[in-house]
């Protein structure tokens, strides 16, 4: 099989590895070594046939979670970014049903963000992740965990857990703030950040830098905690979208990277959708 794509290196010959499916495949030659990459960004369900069986290496992330909604009473937190695993694993011959998370909903009232759907492949599940808090609301865990909004009246949340060896918790607010200053949500390399009291909301965490495309990309940002006061959101981390300021929405994360979501900004804003997830797979042929 010789699939063309321009700028990339074209094989005559059947590879010894092979199979079919993804909404992009290519070959590319790194140090001396051609590799076929298949690259799944539909969300729902996918089919990958493995011809030829043999090592492949493999990218799964899920779903961003959602940012949380805002009022007048504080900001919003910033949703987690979708799990990430990257490995290599060892497949036979036969059908593989590759599954592609969507983001979640931003809140557009006051409660948290939905989760992130899932991401799977070869048996494997990337937890989508977890909702940005609302205003008063507890943030929700996920493949990486929601950040924290913020209650004027006093109440705040610690960040939501993130799921071991996918990604990273959300940030707190446990500090009453009067600014109504909110946390960012986790990413698949580092937690997301807490609002910093009356001074800054939080950023959210960075991505994972991931080379199986044959080029470095972040995936898995967690977004940014909404800014009410200030007029300033949290930054979203690598993929991941940006909090809200005065009353502006968050940012919703980058699809197929599975970022999260920026939180509301206070004044009754929304929060950003998360992004959707992606499935990457490689071999040597």
């Amino acid at each position: 099989m010789s699939i063309y794509v321009p700028g990339k290196v074209t094989l005559r010959n059947q590879p010894s590895a092979w199979a079919e499916g993804g909404d992009t495949v290519y070959d590319i030659e790194i140090s001396g070594t051609v590799y076929r990459v298949h690259i799944f960004t539909t969300v729902g369900t996918n089919e990958l046939v493995v011809m030829e069986g043999g090592e492949m290496e493999y990218l799964i992330v899920a779903g961003g979670g959602g940012g949380g909604g805002s009022g007048n009473t504080g900001s919003a937190g910033g949703g987690g970014a979708g799990g990430l695993l990257a490995s290599t694993i060892t497949n036979s011959r036969g059908s593989y049903v590759i599954q592609v998370g969507a983001g979640g909903l931003g809140d557009t009232s006051l409660f948290t963000g939905s989760n992130g759907g899932n991401s799977t492949a070869f048996g494997l599940t990337a937890q989508g992740g977890g909702g940005g808090g609302g205003v008063g609301q507890a943030p929700a865990s996920g493949g990486s965990g929601g950040g924290s909004g913020a209650n004027g009246s006093g109440q705040g949340y610690s960040g939501a857990s993130g799921v071991s060896g996918q990604g990273n918790s959300g940030g707190s607010e446990t500090a009453f703030t009067t600014v109504g200053l909110a946390a960012g949500g986790g990413g698949a390399s580092a937690a997301g950040q807490d609002a910093n009291a009356n001074i800054a909301a939080g950023a959210g965490g960075n991505g994972a830098s991931n080379a199986i495309t044959g080029t470095a990309i972040v995936y898995a940002g967690g977004g940014g905690g909404g800014g009410y006061f200030t007029g300033v959101g949290g930054a979203g981390g690598s993929g991941g979208g940006g909090g809200g300021g005065a009353s502006t929405n968050g940012a919703n994360g980058q699809n197929g990277s599975g970022g999260g979501g920026g939180g509301g900004g206070g004044a009754s804003t929304d929060g950003g959708s998360g992004g959707s997830g992606i499935v990457i797979v490689r071999y040597a042929i």
